[in-house]
Formats: C-alpha cells, structure tokens, sequence
C-alpha cells in the first residue's frame, strides 16, 4: 500500500474540518476525491502532504507514519502536491519556477534530464520558457504547476480541484496530460474535484466527502450511474441530487 489514511481527525481552531476520514491509494492507482466546498477535500490532501497536523489518527506512507513530518519530509518520501489555486510564482519565469521544482534533487544530471524531459511532455510551456509565469493562462499555469511537481520525482501526486476556474476544452487538456504522465512516468494520482462527470471516466475508485465525513467509497466503475454518488454528496434524495446538479 502506498498511502493509508486512517480515522484522521483535523481542526482549525473550534472548527472540525475531518471527522475521521480513512482512505487508501495503492502503487498506479488513480483514486479521486469528490465533494461539495467546504466538504474537506483540500484538507485531507493537505494532511497528507503535511501542511497539516491532525489531532487523531493515522496517516502511513508504505507502512511508515508521517504524522508530524514537514512538506519537505514528505516530499522526501515520493509525494508532491499541486495546490488549489496552483500557487505558481508569477515574477518568476516558466524556467525558474520548474527548477525550483527539482529542488530536492541531488542529481545534479537526474535533474536536467528530468528538465528536458518535462518540455517535451509539455511543448507549450517549453515555448514559453522566459515568459513570466504569471502572464500564462490559466490553463498554462496549471500545466506549469504540474510540470513543477512532476519535477519532484513523486511516486505520488496529489492535484486540488485541477478544474477549478478552467473551460472544459482546457480541462479534458489537463486530464489527458495527468492520464499521460500517470503511463509515462508511472505516477500514482489522488486528485480532489467537485464534480464526477469527468472523474468516472478516469479514476480507479472514488471517495465522497461531505460536511468532514466520508460518505461513500467504492470502485468507479461500479458508480457509473452515478446514483448512489448524488445520494452521498447532495444527502437527500436523487430527483433533488440531480436538479441541483444540473444548475450548479
């Protein structure tokens, strides 16, 4: 196993943001999170990659808890996070921003070749390699910010809401180039979105979050009508599920 979360709890002061939350993530697998905002998607991946500290539970990478180990621990041990939002560095170039990622890399040569390696998985960036990263477009930037991950050499990534404020052209770009590198250079994926619609396509097995709780978890290939999906993330009834869908 590669990732097992198990029973974390996490507050933010008074605030109870998971409410035992277990999950697991096997070597290749693609495991998706959904959920409503404010469910607690961003801060189970957040306790993984050890921006967060829960107060209860378990958190074990290939066997070995994490609890209390810093972001560069973590990263250390394979996994990398691409933030909601992609926090990129906007006064910095394309350039800088990927090499800052290939930080943790002693190699001095693993890391050109991971370099090289990464423009020609990402041609449009490669493109714009002197340009400011914060004049790319929003869909640029969230390639930039997986490039930069990816220049981490994870075993793990973990991607929050890579949707979030994109066109759904620049979206399917997103996803093809995640599936891409999951064959290329075997990554495992946990990625949190709001919506299924993309995700059954794509993931191996699915968690529903709502209100801190998981609510659902299974085989996405068994959640295709999507039915017992809309039960666990709306929590009422699917005539209602389905109405609030479609105007969201």
């Amino acid at each position: 196993m590669l990732v097992e979360v198990d029973d974390i709890h996490v507050r933010y002061g008074d605030l109870v943001a998971l409410r035992g939350i277990s999950l697991k993530v096997e070597e290749s697998e693609v495991v998706c999170i959904i959920g409503p905002n404010g469910a607690g998607k961003s801060t189970t991946l957040a306790a993984i990659a050890g921006g967060v500290t829960p107060h209860a539970g378990t958190i074990r990478v290939g066997g070995q808890s994490i609890l209390g180990q810093r972001p560069e621990q973590v990263a250390r041990l394979g996994l990398s996070l691409v933030p909601e939002g992609r926090h990129i560095f906007g006064t910095l170039t394309v350039e800088e921003n990927l090499r800052i990622g290939g930080y943790i890399q002693r190699d001095r040569a693993a890391a050109k070749a991971d370099f090289d390696r990464l423009l020609e998985l990402f041609p449009r960036l490669a493109e714009r390699l002197r340009f400011p990263a914060g004049r790319l477009s929003g869909g640029e930037q969230q390639m930039l910010a997986v490039a930069r991950a990816v220049m981490t050499r994870p075993r793990l990534l973990l991607v929050d809401e890579p949707s979030l404020g994109l066109a759904p052209k620049i979206i399917d770009q997103i996803y093809e180039i995640l599936l891409d590198l999951r064959q290329r250079v075997k990554l495992t994926l946990l990625i949190n979105e709001q919506s299924s619609t993309r995700i059954l396509k794509h993931a191996d097995r699915l968690y529903v979050l709502r209100g801190g709780r998981m609510q659902l978890e299974g085989r996405a290939a068994d959640l295709q009508d999507g039915e017992a999906i809309r039960h666990a993330y709306f929590g009422f009834d699917e005539g209602q599920a389905a109405r609030m869908e479609t105007t969201a």
